[in-house]
């Protein structure tokens, strides 16, 4: 059998229904599939598309197939696609049509993450300890954390797992550290945010799904713990959080600004203290 060359998918063009694609700001194509399609009809369709996207000059082609379209993802893949990444309802898959190295973004490399830092005026701090995970069952009492969700600014993270996790309302304070690590969940880096709220209610009610318990500890206590005093991450963190609170440690408050790319308001963290107030006053 003869094989299939770019000349036959060329004329191929002529006979077959093209794909619907839109073209994106840096000269490729996206195809988004919504009807269901035969494999077979799919596959000639997709051959014919590339033709013609090659003669327009693309480079780039994204073609991303719901769920519910599983069946035409072998047929994209022997046409040379890659996985580029999965949502839970959809798979995208990438063709980079030039020769050499593609230069496409990669997947998403980051997982961002909170951990919130609650004092009341007594003194005590907010802690939890997990039901699941690596610290289930070890009867560690830790600051509630969390991951920040799609299209969540990560100060609204913090105030929505500590409400989560044990039912206290709190309002944003300041942005005081940040780590990155490596290999992660999945292989993935970590970007994690350590904030400091302040409460606004003080009946704490665990999160039954998650959280095995949570109270109001002494800070001492908090610190005293041999998980605290062996973890050299943990005991920077819980210095930068009493510094902040005795000693006026400026970390960095959420300023919303747009820019040129977008009108919609975006947070800027800047530690505003000594731009005479032209931002606002730090926290």
């Amino acid at each position: 059998m003869d094989s299939y060359s770019p000349l036959d998918a060329e004329n191929e063009v002529q006979e077959v229904k093209l794909l619907n694609g839109i073209n994106d700001e840096y000269e490729g194509v996206i195809v988004e599939m919504k009807e269901p399609m035969d494999s077979n009809a799919f596959a000639s369709a997709l051959r014919a598309s590339m033709a013609h996207w090659r003669q327009q000059g693309k480079k780039g082609i994204w073609i991303q197939l719901p769920i519910e379209l599983a069946n035409l993802v072998e047929p994209t893949i022997k046409e040379g696609f890659s996985y580029h990444h999965a949502e839970p309802k959809y798979l995208m898959l990438v063709y980079w049509i030039p020769e050499g190295i593609s230069p496409l973004p990669a997947n998403a490399s980051h997982r961002v993450t909170i951990g919130a830092f609650v004092m009341n005026d007594k003194r005590e701090v907010l802690v939890v300890q997990e039901n699941r995970g690596v610290l289930s069952g070890k009867g560690i009492w830790k600051f509630p954390t969390g991951v920040v969700e799609e299209g969540e600014d990560i100060c609204a993270a913090a105030v929505r797992e500590v409400r989560e996790e044990t039912a206290i309302e709190t309002e944003f304070v300041e942005l005081l550290a940040f780590r990155q690590s490596h290999k992660a969940f999945f292989g993935k880096s970590e970007l994690f945010f350590l904030f400091m709220l302040r409460p606004l209610s003080f009946d704490i009610q665990a999160q039954e799904s998650e959280i095995e318990a949570a109270q109001w500890m002494p800070c001492e206590e908090y610190a005293a713990q041999p998980f605290v005093q062996e973890d050299e991450l943990l005991k920077y963190l819980y210095d930068i959080c009493l510094t902040k609170k005795d000693k006026g440690y400026s970390g960095f408050s959420p300023v919303p600004t747009t820019s040129s790319f977008s009108d919609k308001k975006h947070y800027l963290y800047m530690n505003s203290s000594h731009l005479n107030g032209k931002y606002g006053r730090s926290l």
